[in-house]
């Protein structure tokens, strides 16, 4: 097992690996930017050392730095939680060339995986149904318009290294298609230096479903259940849960083994997530794998009381998989909410700034991860994202009114924040009769809210 582990991370994943860390008798060390001084993080962990200025490519994204850090404090692992270097293969390599384990999946997996084309190639190979689309990226707008035109209207052109919701545009028409092809292309180009592009056909109406994948060096592999992501807002997930009520008990065995297929597909090693859109008939299609640890994953674990990160670890370590998947039982319902510094009646602006005064909710099954306490300022150069709130019952009602109590409970003064909205989305009646889709809060929720 590993003596020192290095979080290259910040905020609440930061503190998440931290406790588990802490839990396994392992010593932790927080790097941290210059904006993040004062973050918890950094009083959380055995040791702190800078790691550069505010900016993300100056400190977070630094890997020269991240490596520095592991070697000056003698790390024997880094962690990278999710977002920032946590899907970058150079990282591994360089972690490889100084003897450090990086507590994640191996090079080629996040290269095949982190590449949509040839993640789309690699299921279609291994029998994992696809969404009909482009067999290969392109960045040539004759290519893209021929698959466009084959498939049918409505598509969705993606960014072939892309995420987020960003280089991506649904078109209606082929009078569309060369201006939203063009201005995707150059949006990918900005964010990930990749202008390659792929095209879809755009399913109406779906749900998210994701399936978390644990993995060990020893080939052996099991699901987690399903989680469902519909609740977005261009395209970023604002609730989660789990399980999915739409998913019968049938169709989750079904699409268990796809994710599981899909995994043994590239011999995965470590967690993952094998993400799917459901369609109201109830097919099922891949759409990517996430090769890190993801920021919903404690809904997984409350229905399971599997430690996802602590598995991470095991697995990294050379630990063989104590788990089968009949081990694995659902039990219950668990919600968690994305708590976001930003004000949802002004276009969702981030609102960073200092907390004057904070109440966490508790109770049973209720949990709270955040890195922010009174006093705190937030810093504006991150993520908006504040904390996670996330409640267990029994069922799903009960989940939704006990996360609504929790959110009430709540208090962030000093910032603007989402806890609110959250409230009213709990109490949408379309919400509570789970009749949601991925576009759900754009086209039925954003209108009347304003409204009122």
């Amino acid at each position: 097992m590993f003596k020192k582990i290095l979080v290259a991370n910040r905020g609440e994943i930061a503190i998440r690996i931290i406790r588990a860390c802490k839990e396994m008798n392992i010593k932790t060390v927080a790097v941290y930017s210059e904006a993040d001084r004062e973050s918890l993080h950094v009083h959380y962990a055995d040791e702190s050392i800078c790691i550069g200025a505010p900016a993300p490519n100056k400190s977070y994204l630094d890997i020269k730095s991240i490596i520095s850090a592991a070697l000056v404090t003698g790390a024997d692992a880094i962690h990278p939680g999710y977002g920032f270097l946590s899907e970058n293969s150079k990282l591994v390599d360089i972690c490889n060339m100084h003897g450090i384990k990086f507590i994640g999946p191996k090079k080629e997996h996040i290269e095949r995986m982190g590449d949509k084309s040839e993640a789309r190639k690699t299921m279609i190979e291994a029998g994992v149904p696809v969404v009909p689309g482009s067999e290969e990226a392109t960045n040539e707008f004759e290519k893209a318009f021929e698959v466009a035109e084959s498939i049918g209207y409505p598509v969705i052109i993606k960014a072939s290294s892309g995420g987020g919701g960003r280089g991506m545009r649904i078109v209606h028409n082929s009078e569309e298609f060369k201006d939203s092809f063009n201005t995707a292309k150059t949006e990918s180009k900005n964010a990930f230096g990749d202008d390659s592009m792929y095209v879809e056909k755009f399913i109406e109406r779906p749900r998210h479903i994701e399936y978390q994948i644990l993995a060990d060096e020893y080939g052996n592999i099991v699901h987690l259940g399903d989680r469902d992501c519909s609740m977005q807002r261009r395209n970023q997930k604002m609730i989660e849960e789990s399980p999915s009520s739409v998913v019968s008990d049938e169709l989750r065995e079904k699409m268990g083994a796809s994710a599981i297929k899909a995994a043994k597909a590239v011999n995965y090693v470590n967690a993952g997530t094998v993400e799917f859109l459901l369609d109201e008939d109830g097919k099922y299609y891949f759409i990517e794998m996430n090769t890190r640890v993801q920021v919903e994953h404690p809904v997984t674990e409350m229905v399971t009381r599997v430690d996802i990160i602590k598995k991470q670890i095991e697995i990294a370590s050379g630990k063989k998989l104590d788990l089968r998947q009949d081990d694995i039982v659902l039990n219950g319902h668990a919600i968690e909410c994305r708590i976001n510094a930003e004000n949802p009646e002004f276009n969702f602006r981030a609102c960073p700034g200092y907390i004057e005064d904070l109440i966490i909710p508790g109770g049973n099954e209720t949990r709270v991860d955040t890195f922010i306490y009174s006093g705190y300022t937030i810093p504006s150069n991150y993520d908006s994202m504040i904390g996670k709130l996330i409640v267990w019952a029994p069922n799903r009602i009960e989940a939704i009114e006990k996360m609504k109590r929790a959110l009430e409970e709540f208090w962030v003064i000093g910032i603007d924040n989402n806890i609110e909205f959250q409230i009213s989305l709990l109490e949408n009646e379309k919400f509570i009769k789970d009749e949601i889709y991925t576009s759900f809060i754009e086209k039925e929720v954003l209108a009347s809210y304003f409204k009122n």
